[in-house]
């Protein structure tokens, strides 16, 4: 398999990894608020409270009033999710959508698979 970084150019790369990592840290405020409460002092609560707020405010006027709090991190991760399958992917001008497909998970995959080879 070909490494994602000759497939794309190194920006394009560097870009879905810092989607990747808001929309994953977004999924991760979104199940830690489902054993705490956002003013925990946990330090992995703390950590995803701060990283996560000033993106929440950001995607506030775009987030339903209907929605209850703990899943507006999950809906703004959607956002990011589409994003990244959707709109990055178009943009490069892909004529599949979904062609990028994720370079920031390929890669821990990758890594992860390569951990469990007999080598």
């Amino acid at each position: 398999m070909e490494d994602l970084i000759f497939m794309h150019p190194i920006w394009v790369i560097v870009v879905d990894y810092i989607l990747g990592l808001v929309m994953w840290t977004l999924i991760g405020r979104a199940a830690m608020n489902l054993f705490l409460p956002e003013d925990s002092d946990f330090f992995f609560m703390r950590f995803f409270v701060r990283a996560t707020n000033p993106i929440l405010r950001v995607f506030r006027p775009l987030t339903p009033g209907f929605l209850i709090e703990p899943l507006v991190p999950l809906f703004v991760a959607w956002f990011f999710f589409m994003i990244r399958f959707y709109l990055m992917p178009w943009l490069l001008g892909y004529s599949v959508m979904g062609m990028l497909s994720f370079p920031l998970e390929s890669d821990i995959a990758q890594f992860l698979y390569s951990l469990t080879q007999n080598r």
